[in-house]
């Protein structure tokens, strides 16, 4: 399982690997992929230039990348814009009386406060500041595109620029802009997603652009990175999967048991999360935004701002069926706990024995 790519960044394996934990992101690097650390958690610079300097030291001299969310356009906002009064009262409502139903309980006194502000434009830029001052190899952008000085910025550094795409316009105009590597994000994947699955995806992804593709959603074994190759892809990008890996220690011990009992149907793609389509694990919570006395979802950064506390009282619960957690469809595959050089060992196995299974088909 070799690509141009593995030349491109000195990895081992084309496995791109995102994750919002830096003990992932690290032990994805260490076991010969590149660990992407997503940034959006990171409200303040400080915390995020600790998290990529504990990389530098436990990544064994290996390349790692970041992952920012930075729409295209730059959004109207700034210190003038009390975000927070741009929210309905009957929004903050409701999320707090849904809350006393599922019986998640408050935050300790002096834990809340304003939110993930990594969703912002203001703090993405920040991301991206602090990132430049580490040895990163890749910035990658959630939402497509960054902006065109963005990128000229990040490549006045060396570094390439990867953008997630769910339609083949989408990649063109990535590629237009300057971006380096598109991530071809089928349907399947957690998070934002677009609307096309990623067996049609990748193809026709691979087939409009002259850059390297990554393929991403449903992606969580060897066969499925084969098959990924297969329809043109340079690589694989995936972020799931890492969830249930033993690195992983953020939230507590009830969003892991959550993700180990369900099934690959047991997700649904809804606006309640960020204020963008995005995957997420099917739970009480987010049945209780299909009620009739639910409201609409607010458009981004303001249904995340509503939402963000509310996510920090439920990672905190015990209650494995109010989970608010960002997942793909391959979640019917995380049925247990291993080590993230497991994971990769077993990928890459599956990968040797499905090449040679195909090239014995064809004999």
């Amino acid at each position: 399982m070799r690509t141009s790519l593995c030349d491109e960044f000195g990895i081992e394996h084309p496995v791109f690997g995102f994750t919002p934990s830096e003990h992932v992101a690290a032990a994805i690097s260490r076991a010969g992929g590149l660990g992407v650390l997503g940034c959006v958690r990171f409200n303040d610079a400080e915390d995020l230039d600790r998290a990529l300097t504990w990389m530098d030291e436990n990544t064994d001299g290996k390349p790692y990348g970041v992952d920012i969310v930075m729409p295209a356009k730059v959004p109207t906002e700034g210190t003038q814009i009390d975000l927070a009064g741009l929210i309905p009262q009957s929004h903050k409502d409701f999320v707090q009386q849904t809350l006393l139903k599922l019986g998640v309980p408050p935050l300790p006194d002096g834990e809340g406060g304003e939110g993930v502000l990594g969703w912002l434009h203001s703090v993405a830029r920040s991301h991206v500041d602090v990132a430049l001052e580490h040895p990163i190899r890749l910035i990658a952008n959630a939402l497509g595109s960054p902006p065109t000085d963005v990128i000229e910025r990040v490549h006045a550094a060396g570094v390439p620029v990867a953008a997630l795409a769910g339609k083949a316009e989408h990649a063109r105009r990535h590629v237009a802009n300057g971006v380096d590597i598109v991530v071809a994000q089928g349907y399947e994947a957690g998070g934002h997603t677009g609307e096309v699955a990623t067996m049609v995806l990748v193809p026709e992804i691979a087939d409009a652009v002259d850059v390297p593709v990554l393929a991403a959603g449903g992606i969580g074994s060897g066969r499925q990175a084969a098959a990924a190759m297969a329809l043109g892809a340079s690589g694989v990008w995936m972020g799931s999967y890492w969830l249930t890996t033993a690195e992983y220690k953020l939230g507590n011990t009830s969003t892991q048991e959550a993700l180990l009992a369900a099934g690959s149907s047991d997700t649904v793609r809804t606006r309640i999360y960020t204020g963008k389509p995005a995957r997420l694990l099917k739970t009480r919570w987010t049945e209780a935004w299909t009620s009739a006395e639910a409201p609409e979802p607010l458009p981004m950064p303001l249904q995340n701002l509503l939402v963000s506390e509310a996510h920090l009282r439920i990672a905190r619960s015990d209650d494995p069926s109010v989970v608010s957690m960002p997942v793909g469809q391959i979640v019917g595959r995380m049925n247990e706990v291993r080590p993230v050089a497991e994971v990769m060992a077993d990928l890459l196995a599956e990968f040797d024995q499905t090449v040679k299974r195909m090239t014995e088909l064809n004999r």
